[in-house]
């Protein structure tokens, strides 16, 4: 997929003969030439949600993509994605000079800045030792790591830190394993094996589709992600450091880091186990209706259907003692507007829930982006368009920017201080309910798109 910015090629093997050495000359082929003199940086990465993956629309998005998309504009440049399953076969694409970089969630370790030259680092993270949490005996610390079956991927991080455990501590044992990382918490969860390690931005986005992972150890402290350049890189790895160093890095780095992890809830076993279970049991019944929702009113199935978990675990007979009722919780009033006749009828009930989350949609200015625009619809499906507005005013007042959730879900929680409502036309509200209402709905349907794969994790 090819838009003004980006080229998608997903390649697999060598660039063809041009790496070969001449024939009969004895001499190197030139290396990839500078993405200044082409336009294009060709970037290696890592198929997962927490690197690079296509959307639902078939669009490239990711934590890894997002980053070096920035950096790449900045410079006025293309970039190519070359795109593998395995941290292996993404170093090697470095190494044999196929790409110009490689983003694709990468710990900076010594070992491999001896082989590359390091670019800048992004985001800090923990490896962790993962386990079943039903696993016996389950290693509370390192002397007990040798109790335990481990793999990890091969030709990663994990790999180098056993292996100085393993100088330093008798008795531990691991195998490196041609699987992702994703892959070997799936099979730690359906415990074909015991323990693997994980980075823990892998472990919060994999663990929620997986409840019974549990986290045994933390085994590094301070260690961060970063790019790494192919060795004849030199200028261009002063340019990622020279965009790193700039506000407009910092900006998108945390932009990055609230869009993608940001609203992932603190691990709750419980509501996800109960949420993984529900999606087997009771899901089935009302996708065909979510569906048909989305093609009468553009509102993403996943997302409708995880508005709905929120509301009422799928319960079209649910009802609150303020009133609303049935598994999209209209409101008397709101139904009747939307021309309901049963509230409890899921066939009506979603189809006006998508139908009004739509209008709430619709009526935000046309100016605000995707995502914001979701996040503040559904904050409007939740407390009233009327609240939304006074905290977008109270926004403007404090220097905020009424178009972005981040900013928002700052300034929201202030519909319940009395030092702002009272000033606002429609006073007092619970705002930091919206807030934790999108903060759910995203979490849920992250694991509801992947779970009936529809392709979508965002916004």
């Amino acid at each position: 997929m090819r838009d003004a910015k980006t080229s998608l090629t997903l390649l697999f093997s060598s660039l063809g003969l041009a790496g070969l050495l001449l024939a009969g000359c004895g001499q190197e082929a030139p290396r990839l030439a500078p993405p200044g003199e082409s336009g294009t940086l060709k970037v290696a990465t890592r198929n997962a949600a927490t690197t690079w993956y296509l959307d639902r629309d078939e669009a490239p998005t990711g934590p890894e993509h997002d980053l070096v998309s920035h950096f790449a504009e900045s410079r006025g440049w293309q970039v190519e994605w070359i795109v593998h399953d395995a941290v292996a076969e993404v170093l090697q694409a470095l190494e044999e000079g196929e790409v110009h970089m490689a983003a694709a969630g990468l710990t900076h370790l010594p070992s491999r800045s001896e082989r590359f030259l390091p670019g800048p680092a992004h985001s800090a993270i923990v490896e962790q030792l993962v386990c079943h949490r039903e696993a016996r005996p389950l290693p509370r610390s390192v002397e007990q790591m040798a109790e335990v079956e481990i793999r990890v991927t091969a030709d990663s991080s994990y790999a180098d830190k056993l292996t100085s455990l393993v100088n330093d501590h008798s008795g531990i044992t691991f195998e490196e394993d041609p699987r992702t990382t994703e892959m070997l918490l799936a099979a730690v969860a359906e415990q074909e094996l015991d323990c693997t390690l994980a980075d823990s931005n892998i472990v919060q986005v994999v663990r929620r589709h997986y409840p019974s992972l549990e986290v045994a150890l933390n085994l590094t402290s301070g260690d961060w992600l970063g790019w790494y350049l192919a060795a004849d890189q030199s200028a261009l790895a002063e340019q990622t450091h020279e965009w790193r160093s700039t506000a407009e890095a910092e900006a998108t780095i945390e932009a990055v880091e609230n869009r993608y992890y940001g609203y992932i809830d603190e691990f709750d076993f419980v509501d996800l186990r109960a949420l993984n279970q529900r999606i087997d049991e009771r899901l089935p019944d009302f996708l065909e209706l979510f569906l048909m929702a989305e093609r009468s009113t553009g509102i993403p199935a996943d997302l409708l259907a995880a508005l709905s978990y929120q509301e009422s675990h799928w319960n079209p007979q649910a009802v609150s003692p303020t009133g609303v009722r049935g598994i999209m919780m209209l409101t008397r009033n709101t139904a009747s507007s939307l021309g309901v006749s049963d509230r409890l009828d899921p066939t009506q009930a979603i189809d006006a829930g998508a139908r009004y989350l739509a209008d709430r949609h619709q009526r935000l200015p046309e100016a605000i982006p995707e995502p914001d625009r979701t996040f503040l619809a559904l904050a409007s499906y939740n407390i009233g368009r009327g609240h939304v507005l006074d905290a977008r005013e109270l926004a403007r007042e404090l220097g905020k920017n009424p178009d972005s959730w981040e900013d928002m879900q700052e300034i929201l929680p202030l519909k319940a201080d009395k030092r702002y409502y009272p000033r606002t036309r429609y006073g007092y509200a619970r705002g930091y309910e919206p807030v934790h209402f999108v903060q759910r709905i995203r979490n849920y349907r992250d694991v509801i798109s992947a779970s009936i794969d529809l392709g979508s994790r965002n916004p």
